[in-house]
Order: structure tokens, then sequence, then C-alpha cells
């Protein structure tokens, strides 16, 4: 090999080295590329492993693994619930109870009440009423057996028949649910449904529960009550919890107190109701419930449910062998007639009508004509303007002695005008007053004679302000431009809102208030304006003030309002018409020109002060 050969290999060779030594990878792309390896080889690991899981759950139930697997999830249950353990599994079932008026649903799923609904009554925007569901109530027995806390909303419950709806039309029909727990033990919830009522007898019945050392029995009864109303402030004021002591004694939560209220009853309890505005879901014992833990909260803002009632409440449950504690529910609408046929359990105080006066005007009263003419009249509208005519005529005698009185004060204010003129100072005001009052007891008038007839009314007037907003047979009535009559009209709704007074106007409540102005106008020209200079800024203060408080308020209200209203300023020009002032001022000035006659009293008086001034006279002359 020549000199040249041997320099090109060397050549080529160093050329190689050099290519190998430029293109030879870093350390960093050297442990990229073994971590990309591993990652590669750590998925192809993963899809190894779920394809041999796949496999394994394609493989029949009956393999060693699956065996052992829910043996272990028995074992487990069998730790936690005991002798209960195999009520845990199951399908959920629902099993239907029905007649004309409600729909209960019964789930086997702890053998609870699931859902309550109202054939008869639909939510403002023409929806089924439903009470309660599955997702918003809690009907559960819970206590401590075998020294484990069991909850039978957990448990599965069979039921004693194949057919899933029960319609009950001719006569009563009864469904049994019962938890199966030894061959000596169970437990049965009992439903019966009697045709026409929305009362359910409820009974639960215990066997073989003192073998397992059962103790502590607890009913959890808890509730979102939904929102069906359209007016949610009248919804919300008069949603609330009502109990009864077993000595009769009816409390209830404050329905108009934000946030939470609890309470805890140590004494025994007849019934537990959770009321809304026009609807109940009442809990009653037969026998009494011991004690009870109530709690409701309200939501502050409309959506979907308008409260959140829950109760705890301790069964009296007696450790014996078989025991029955009979109950019963109450899923229906709060109707007076209804309500009062359970006289035992006085469940017509769940209808809001006022206390002690006011209850008893409009129980004796109110309910009685209001009942009776919807006998005869289908259109509430009607029935609520002859209910006021009734009412007025009821009330004319005392609306007569009203105007007669105030048509002598008219006579007489151009002289009591004349004696505030002549008392302009205020350091003379009791001169005034002292000349006024000398005037009216010359002419025999009395200057409250028109306003005491008027406040004999006034106990009327609230019993309606009670009386309509929760009467549910107003509930979806048309009436003119209301569409429904238990809840507010509205003739314009507003882009806004205004504070106290809403987003609507009310035409029956600027009805109400104009006539409400007319009226205290005409009152008022019987006043002298000097003597009460304020009287002309209150007049239409009060009436704007119940404007603003009327307008979110039931229009049957606010229409009885304004019928009253417009009858009053009738009988005030029908009298007018018939009313000659000048008579009754010539009777006036008749009586003040007569001799005043003395009562015996000051005769008497008199005649004791003649005797001892002349006693002195003789003492002096002998003197």
């Amino acid at each position: 090999m020549d000199r040249n050969s041997i320099i090109g290999v060397v050549l080529i060779g160093l050329i190689l080295i050099g290519y190998s030594i430029f293109t030879k990878p870093s350390r960093e792309a050297q442990m990229e590329a073994i971590r990309r390896n591993d990652s590669i080889a750590q998925v192809e690991q993963m899809r190894q492993q779920q394809a041999e899981l796949e496999k394994e759950r394609e493989q029949p139930v009956s393999t060693v693994e699956s065996t052992d697997r829910d043996s272990e999830q028995q074992a487990i249950r069998q730790r936690e619930y005991g002798v209960f353990a195999n009520s845990l599994t199951g399908d959920e079932e629902y099993i239907t109870l029905e007649n004309d008026l409600i729909k209960l649903q019964v789930s086997t799923k702890g053998g609870r009440p699931y859902s309550a609904l109202l054939k008869n009554y639909t939510t403002y925007d023409s929806l089924p009423v439903i009470l309660f569901d599955g997702d918003s109530s809690k009907f559960e027995l819970q206590f401590f057996a075998e020294n484990r806390r069991i909850n039978t909303s957990n448990l599965f419950f069979v039921p004693d028949i194949e057919n899933s709806n029960i319609r009950v039309s001719d006569a009563s029909k009864t469904l049994k649910m019962r938890l199966n727990i030894t061959a000596e033990s169970y437990i049965e919830f009992i439903y019966t449904m009697h045709p026409g009522k929305y009362m359910i007898d409820y009974d639960i019945h215990l066997v073989g529960l003192d073998k397992l050392r059962a103790d502590n029995l607890v009913y959890l009864y808890e509730i979102y009550f939904p929102s069906t109303e359209k007016g949610f402030q009248n919804e919300n004021n008069y949603t609330t919890l009502y109990y009864r002591y077993r000595d009769g004694d009816i409390e209830k939560f404050n329905m108009r107190k934000k946030g939470v209220q609890e309470e805890t009853a140590t004494t025994q309890l007849e019934w537990i109701a959770y009321k809304h505005q026009f609807f109940s879901t009442v809990m009653i014992a037969k026998d009494p419930f011991e004690s009870a833990y109530m709690m409701s909260e309200p939501f502050e803002d409309p959506g979907k449910y308008i409260r959140h009632f829950s109760s705890e409440i301790d069964l009296p449950y007696a450790r014996t062998n078989d025991q029955t504690m009979s109950m019963a529910f109450y899923f229906g609408p709060n109707s007076h007639q209804i309500l009062k046929k359970y006289k035992e359990w006085k469940l017509e105080n769940l209808v809001t009508v006022g206390g002690s006066v006011i209850r008893w005007l409009n129980e004796f009263v109110i309910i009685p004509i209001f009942n009776w003419l919807n006998r005869y009249i289908n259109n509430y509208g009607i029935i609520i303007l002859l209910l006021t005519i009734i009412i007025k005529v009821a009330l004319f005698p005392l609306t007569y002695k009203s105007f007669k009185s105030q048509a002598v004060m008219r006579v007489l204010k151009p002289q009591v005008d004349e004696i505030s003129e002549k008392y302009p100072k205020k350091e003379d005001a009791m001169k005034k007053q002292q000349a006024t009052m000398d005037l009216y007891k010359k002419a025999g008038a009395n200057p409250l004679g028109g306003c005491l007839p008027m406040l004999l009314q006034l106990p009327i007037l609230y019993a309606m302000f009670r009386f309509f907003p929760t009467s549910i047979e107003l509930r979806g009535e048309k009436f003119l431009w209301a569409d429904d009559l238990s809840t507010y009209d509205s003739i314009l709704d507003l882009p806004f809102e205004i504070p106290m007074y809403g987003d609507h106007v009310s035409l029956f409540t600027l009805l109400m208030t104009v006539t409400t102005v007319l009226s205290m106008r005409i009152n008022n020209q019987t006043q002298s304006t000097s003597a009460m200079p304020g009287m002309k800024t209150m007049m239409y203060i009060m009436p704007v003030m119940f404007m603003v408080f009327l307008n979110n308020f039931s229009a049957a209200l606010t229409y009885y309002y304004f019928l009253a209203n417009l009858i009053t300023l009738g009988q005030n020009y029908f009298f007018k018409a018939f009313t000659d002032e000048e008579a009754i001022l010539k009777k006036i000035n008749a009586r003040k020109a007569k001799p005043k006659k003395k009562s015996k009293w000051q005769a008497r008086l008199e005649e004791m002060t003649k005797q001892q001034q002349q006693k002195q006279k003789s003492l002096g002359k002998r003197k």
C-alpha cells in the first residue's frame, strides 16, 4: 500500500469517528428515550391488566374470585346489620293506593310513603300538587337492636299483595309492608285507605323485637314542602309547624320568623302538622307520642321548596313481644269543612282564622254564611258580594247611628270653628276645649258617636283579613281580571320591584284605596280643620300605607274592602238625601234654649250646699 492509500484510509477512519461522536445523543436525550420506552411498557402493561379484568368480569359468577368477593361483602353487612343484613338487598318497587281524592305511592325500600298526589288540585302553573316525593321526604323508623343502630329506610320490605295498584272506591283497603328479620320477628307498616277521605290509617306492628333487645324507637318525619302558589310572600307567611299536646293545647312556630326554629316537646303529643298556606301533612298518634324534637327552616327566596320541616318522634314502645302502635296520616287541603270532621283532634285549628273573638266570628258567622252561599252559587266573586251585603245589612243600625252622630257634628261644625277662632292662642287650649265640650253638652251631641259604631265593625274587618288569604275555596277561582282570588290580582307587571309594594299593580287594591280616601273625606267634613290640623295629612297617609301593604295580599280581601267602602258611600249618600240638617239644627237650638233639668244627685248636692251655708250664717249671728 503506497503512502497516499494509507493517508486516505486514516482520513476515512477519522471522519467516521467524528461522525459517530457528533451524532451520539446527549445524556438527557438518552434518559428521555428510556422514560419513553418505560411509559410505553407501562401502558402496555395496563392494557394487559385491563384485558385480564375484562376477562374476569366475563367469567361466570360461580368463579372462586366472585364467590370470595360476595362472601366478603356479606360478612361486612353481617357485622354492620346483624340479623337485618338479609333485607339490605332487593329491587325497589312502588305500590299505589288511590281513591277519588289522593294517590299515595309506597316504596318497598323502607316500606315508607314515597309520594302523595292530590287529584283535585293543581299548582298555580297547572302542575299536579304533590305534597312530597322520595327525594324530598323521609318516613323512617330508627332504633337500636343487638347493639346496632338500625334505619328502616335502608331495608327492603315485602308487600302482602302482588297487585301494584290498589284502587279504593267502595270499601277501605289495606296494604301491609313486612320487614322479615328472623323466623320469630318482623316489622309491619300497615296502610289503610278509605274511600272519599284524605285520612290514611297507619299502624306499626312489631313482633319479636324484644328478643333482639330493641330500644329507643324514633320515627323520623321529614319533608321539604314544595312551593305551589304564585304569591311567595303570602305562601311563606302562612306556612309553619303546628303540634298539639295531649292535654289539648295547640302550639305553632312563628310563621314570619326568619331562620331555623327548633322546639323539644318533653311531654306527650297527639299530632305534628307541617302546615302550608293551603295544604298540610299531619302525623297523628292514636296512642300519644312520648316526646319529639321539631325543626322548621324557611327558604327566603322563591324556588322549588317553601320550607324544610323535620321531627324526631319518640314512639311509645312497650318492649313486648307483640305490639301495634296505631297512627294516621292526613295528606290533604286545609279545608275548614273537612278538618272539622276530625273533632277529637281539632285539626280545624290548622286553618288560620284568627284568635279569640276573631276566630269566633269566623267559625260561627263568616264561614257558615260563606258555605251556605256556596251551596247555591258557584261564582266566588258573587258570593263575596252577597256576603258583604249581608254583613252591611246586619251592621245597618250601627252605620245609621254613626251617620246621625256625624250629621249632628256637621251641623255644629260652624260653631266649633267660631270657638277655635275665639281662642287662637296655644295657651288658651284649655278654654277652647272647655267651650267646645260645653257646646256639645248643651246640644246633646257626642263627638265619639260616629267613631264607636265604626270601632265595633273593626273585628269583622279583621276577621275577613284572616279568612280570605287562607280560604282554599278561593284558590284558583277567577273573577273579572283576577286569575286567582286567593292571591294578588295584577293588571300591570313592573320590570322592577318596589320595596314592600312588589313588582306588580293590583287594581282591586287601587280601587280599595280610592274609596277609602273618599270615605275619609266625607267623614272628616264634620271635624274642625283648625282643631285637628294634621288630619288632612293622615287622611292620605293611612290609605297609601294600606295600599302598599295589601298589594301582595289576596284579591278576595281587597275586593271585599272595596265593596264594603262602596256600600258605605252609597249608604251615606242615601242617608244624606233623606236627612234635613236644618231640622237637626232647630232641634239642637231648642234643646239649648230649654232649661237644663237637674238630676236628683245634683239637686241633692245643691240642697246640702244651701243647708251648709245657712248653718254658717246662723253661727255667725250668734257670735
